[in-house]
């Protein structure tokens, strides 16, 4: 291979890693910022007392967006909050590691982070059910529901921008992800029906879309057709490759990933109600 050959070579494969690793901030208004990170997104806060970080997501992009703050809007990052335990959300962490940062989770985020060793930073300040961060005239409210995504999943609500931050459990625009691996079914459906008691307008997803609480809804009703279709097949003694075929969710197909999701998403709850909720060895079916 010549010389000039491997530096063409060379050349657009860091041309071609750059392209792969450029990020964006969009401004939602009153200090509150979206970040995005290819497929995964977080928001921060902006305040005149510093900034309020969600998910780091991972090294390089903490690194980007840390140096964004510092040079866009020169303000101290005084919270890193982790959404829950899952390590494509919440690495990187270290990035932000300074006197005066607390790094928050729900504690049961903490301990998974603890027990299994996991390569970010440990949580300064935990909770158990409710949380709220109050900077620079701002406040962040946090609240567990229970199970419905990994381990210390949590509700983000930035009152004063009427927004609400989650990650993963709820998803605008698409479908949920594949087989919904580490979901908790039931548990989304009640924890979405209990954000939607909450004062916002406006929707950010660690993954996908920006949406109204509108949205969230549209979501929820997917998630409780999916859910109870399923249930119904199980029940009249249906195998999976029948409930396949007659799960009817066509109002939903303008979700991206709908036609090769929806399968997944229908073998996902069927191994979970099978499994989870026990109707793989009930007497009755």
């Amino acid at each position: 291979m010549s010389r000039l050959l491997q530096t063409l070579i060379a050349t657009s494969l860091l041309l071609i890693g750059f392209m792969a690793q450029s990020y964006e901030i969009e401004d939602l208004g009153d200090g509150l910022h979206r970040f995005i990170d290819d497929r995964h997104r977080s928001v921060f806060l902006i305040t005149p007392e510093g900034a309020v970080v969600t998910d780091p997501l991972n090294k390089k992009a903490a690194t980007w967006l840390n140096n964004q703050i510092k040079t866009r809007f020169n303000v101290p990052v005084k919270y890193v909050i982790y959404s829950h335990n899952h390590s494509d959300h919440i690495y990187g962490a270290e990035v932000f590691k300074s006197p005066h940062t607390t790094f928050v989770a729900h504690k049961l985020t903490a301990q998974d982070i603890k027990n299994t060793q996991m390569n970010t930073v440990m949580p300064t300040l935990t909770f158990d059910d409710e949380l709220t961060l109050n900077l620079g005239g701002s406040s962040v409210k946090l609240n567990y529901h229970g199970p419905n995504d990994g381990r210390g999943s949590v509700s983000i609500l930035f009152e004063k921008q009427k927004t609400l931050f989650v990650v993963d459990w709820i998803v605008i625009g698409r479908m949920p992800w594949q087989k919904l691996w580490s979901y908790d079914i039931q548990g989304m459906i009640n924890s979405t029906q209990a954000v939607l008691k909450y004062d916002f307008n406006t929707f950010v997803g660690g993954h996908a879309d920006i949406g109204s609480k509108a949205d969230v809804a549209r979501y929820l009703s997917y998630i409780e057709l999916l859910y109870s279709q399923v249930t119904a097949g199980i029940l009249a003694g249906n195998t999976l490759d029948e409930i396949k075929q007659n799960v009817k969710l066509d109002q939903f197909s303008d979700f991206k990933q709908f036609g090769a999701w929806l399968p997944l998403n229908i073998e996902g709850v069927y191994e979970r109600l099978r499994e989870e909720s026990g109707m793989g060895w009930r007497s009755d079916l």
